[in-house]
């Protein structure tokens, strides 16, 4: 039989990671021994865990000690990291080791070093001064690549407790939840957030303009409760649609029925957009008075309408090259302390996976296998309100703003 030692630190019970190791072990066929089990007695102190691995094999030990770095085991002998020199641009070695989206540490020097730039689907370079986060693609002929598990622990986030502000959340999706209470706290938390001085980004999709919640997305704009929009074309072309003819989509946003002719409105606007040469100058020309893009313009937070392949125009602004967008996009969501999903599936996913484990993420989609698969593609942290987007946010700005226009 062949036998490793790992120790796991944190709030073990109540995170349900002590159940995820042991079902994960036994599951896979393997046993295990538990050497010592510390639990800690108040909210603030951590469990300790150290824990036999026994397994038949060699290739068996191996292989599920690489799953159970990944949901927080480190072994407790840790050897020095092994990084092993790339030989070409975007080649890396066999056995690197793939990123998750959660707090990591690498051991080598002697000691623990927390790797930057923390995202999931990457490989951990050593730089000069710390390991970091890199995406297969910039990985240059040289780097030196961490390979392996063996020197790597991982931090899981522990869920949120009953005592914390944001604790009525959990990692659930449901429809159930008193939309008042929810409202509540979200606005509690943007407020807090305001005053602390912390970034909230917005990413939106154009059901925000569909369902009538753009003047209250603009409104948390011009009052300073957002930091960041990442979208796609849409949204831009029909938030200003809204603005210059009335409709989205070409249906009247006051009655509800489509608009004579109503179909080619958002062609007219891109069309006035191209006139002004861009966004900024239709604002700055007084074309663009009012909406979404007008506030982001306005106020000067950082943004990026990625293109796809249904695009019409599309806008000047637009970002028609996916690697630059993707640059653009994790750029803006640098030292994020929250970011609000609006009913977009796949720029939802899309930033998700960009995002570390520890950011507070909130999706809310009339659809709850939008958070379900977010969860599935390794967002776990993800929040699911199941909610109309364009009720949810006139809610919510009228907490946060009051009387707003």
């Amino acid at each position: 039989m062949k036998k490793r030692r790992f120790i796991s630190k944190g709030h073990l019970i109540d995170s349900g990671i002590l159940a995820q190791i042991l079902n994960l072990i036994v599951e896979e066929g393997a046993d295990y021994e538990i050497i010592e089990f510390r639990i800690g007695k108040t909210n603030a102190k951590e469990s300790l865990l150290e824990i036999d691995l026994i397994c038949e094999s060699d290739d068996k030990l191996q292989g599920l000690s690489a799953r159970l770095v990944h949901i927080g085991c480190y072994e407790k002998q840790t050897p020095e990291a092994v990084f092993k020199a790339s030989t070409a641009d975007k080649c890396v070695p066999e056995d690197f080791y793939s990123t998750t989206n959660h707090r990591t540490e690498v051991f080598y020097a002697g000691k623990w070093h927390s790797v930057k730039h923390q995202r999931m689907d990457a490989v951990i370079v050593a730089g000069d001064e710390y390991p970091e986060c890199r995406k297969l693609r910039d990985v240059k002929k040289g780097d030196r690549v961490l390979c392996s598990t063996e020197s790597v622990r991982v931090f899981p986030p522990a869920r949120e407790r009953e005592s914390d502000d944001f604790g009525f959340m959990s990692g659930d999706v449901s429809s159930e939840r008193s939309a008042d209470f929810t409202v509540e706290k979200i606005a509690a938390e943007l407020i807090k957030m305001k005053e602390n001085r912390e970034k909230v980004v917005v990413v939106a999709g154009p059901v925000v303009v569909h369902s009538g919640g753009g003047k209250a997305l603009a409104a948390l704009i011009r009052e300073g409760f957002i930091g960041g929009l990442l979208a796609g074309n849409a949204i831009a072309v029909h938030d200003m649609e809204s603005v210059f003819f009335g409709t989205s989509l070409g249906v009247c946003q006051k009655s509800g029925k489509p608009a004579y002719e109503g179909h080619k409105n958002h062609m007219r606007t891109i069309n006035r957009i191209n006139h002004c040469g861009s966004i900024k100058n239709a604002v700055d020309q007084k074309v663009l008075e009012s909406g979404i893009m007008y506030e982001v313009i306005k106020s000067g937070i950082p943004y990026c309408l990625a293109g796809s392949i249904r695009d019409d125009g599309p806008l000047p602004e637009t970002v028609t090259d996916m690697i630059k967008a993707q640059g653009e996009y994790a750029e803006i969501i640098k030292d994020t302390s929250m970011v609000l999903m609006l009913s977009t599936m796949l720029h939802s996913i899309g930033t998700g996976n960009m995002m570390p484990s520890w950011v507070k993420t909130i999706c809310i989609d009339i659809n709850p296998a939008v958070v379900t698969k977010l969860a599935d593609r390794g967002s776990g942290q993800a929040i699911g309100i199941v909610s109309d987007v364009g009720l949810f946010l006139r809610a919510v700005a009228a907490r946060c703003i009051g009387d707003y226009k």
